[in-house]
């Protein structure tokens, strides 16, 4: 039996300090998860535009770009289009000296629309058609990722016009999107694809690689960036000027991750054997879209199915919130209501609007009873969303609203 201190007296919590602790332990179990945000422009917000809708804030896009930037100096940012590719949010990191990765037509054509240069791009899909070549070449852009024979053929029609990039496939664990399976050759290859290059009078420039998307760990870069260089210093007979890290930086959605400093501390570290003059490029996309968009909902049905209660909203995996099923996201959603966090929970389901089974967003959700019409609020929703959205049973795509357009700036002239 344990020796219990005399000196010490338990005393019984009552009234008012009792029922401060259990407020306190309840809102660690149920905190406002939109404590952050200003209710009441969002409820004018609601009042203004139909649901579903979505809100772009430009300056989260500012502050994840130039906190990368100073997690990465020196190194050159080309802004992964695909992940969100909104004008406005294009426009602004134009404007903070942002670079773009290209890898279609269409994104060409988008960026060139808004006043980038072809210089300032690279083109990095390792598979492309002859007319995206083509495309990319009369815009300007002359860097181009190949990782396998037929790639480096395409290019031969080309070859006083290019720079090629090799992509290697470096596998990772600790990724949530696994890049390097259907792209990368294997680091084995890499001499006989630099070497069919240079027969075909082909220009080689770099190395490139992409360990995964929203990695947790950044090790499979830092051991991706060591074997890059040992490569770079055992092919001495090319003039590397390139390396290019891609992406993986990663964001919070349910949880904790590493912030984005200590992510990329051992990156930078790895970097540093590199050989001298040689520039880094990274890819990132997630890390700058995701926290920077918010999606606004309606339940627009209710029904108790079982023992748990299930909410249908007017947008699901079909609409903006596919990345769930193309990306492996899962966004925090809550009611824009504020919630009693001492109040009832009930074992929930949240579920999309159109008549396909597979349309559920969570089925495992505790929620105070809500009703129809109740607004809810999905939070990380910049990346891989509203660009992989369909408009499956003729539901349409939610529209955007953009923040800094909703700013009346007639008092600053």
């Amino acid at each position: 039996m344990k020796n219990v201190n005399p000196e010490f007296s338990a005393e019984q919590l009552v009234g008012e300090e009792l029922e401060q602790l259990e407020q306190h332990f309840a809102e660690q179990t149920h905190p406002d998860e939109l404590e952050q945000f200003d209710r009441a422009s969002l409820k004018e917000l609601v009042a203004q535009h139909e649901t579903p809708f979505m809100v772009l804030d430009l300056e989260e896009v500012e502050y994840q770009y130039k906190a990368l930037q100073a997690a990465l100096p020196g190194v050159k940012l080309f802004y992964a289009v695909k992940s969100l590719s909104h004008p406005s949010l294009i426009k602004r990191l134009k404007n903070l000296g942002s670079q773009f990765d290209l890898a279609t037509t269409g994104e060409v054509e988008l960026v060139k629309g808004l006043g980038v240069q072809g210089e300032n791009c690279i083109h990095t899909h390792p598979i492309k058609k002859d007319k995206d070549i083509k495309a990319a070449l009369a815009f300007g852009c002359h860097r181009f990722v190949v990782d396998n024979p037929a790639e480096v053929l395409k290019f031969i029609p080309y070859k006083n016009q290019v720079e090629l990039l090799v992509r290697v496939s470096f596998r990772s664990q600790d990724a949530v999107v696994d890049l390097s399976r259907k792209f990368g050759c294997a680091l084995e290859e890499l001499p006989g694809l630099v070497n069919l290059a240079i027969e075909n009078d082909l220009t080689v420039s770099g190395l490139s690689f992409h360990v995964g998307s929203q990695s947790l760990s950044p090790m499979a870069q830092v051991n991706a960036i060591k074997a890059s260089i040992d490569a770079m210093n055992e092919m001495t007979h090319v003039h590397w000027k390139w390396l290019d890290i891609g992406g993986s930086f990663p964001v919070s959605y349910q949880g904790p991750v590493t912030p984005i400093d200590d992510f990329c501390a051992p990156l930078m570290d790895a970097l540093k054997e590199l050989p001298e003059g040689l520039e880094v490029f990274a890819e990132p996309g997630r890390f700058i879209a995701a926290p920077s968009m918010i999606e606004v909902m309606t339940i627009m049905g209710k029904a108790k199915r079982g023992a748990r209660i299930w909410y249908y909203l007017d947008d699901g995996v079909y609409g903006a919130l596919s990345g769930q099923m193309y990306d492996h996201a899962k966004y925090p959603i809550s009611p824009l209501k504020p919630i009693d966090p001492m109040g009832d929970f009930y074992p929930s389901v949240l579920a999309g609007p159109t008549c396909d089974s597979v349309d559920v967003v969570d089925e495992d959700i505790e929620l105070p009873e809500l009703q129809v019409g109740d607004i809810m609020v999905a939070r990380q929703m910049g990346a891989y969303t509203i660009a992989s959205a369909t408009e499956f049973n003729y539901y349409p795509k939610p529209k955007v609203v953009v923040v800094e357009d909703l700013i009346d700036h007639t008092d600053d002239n």
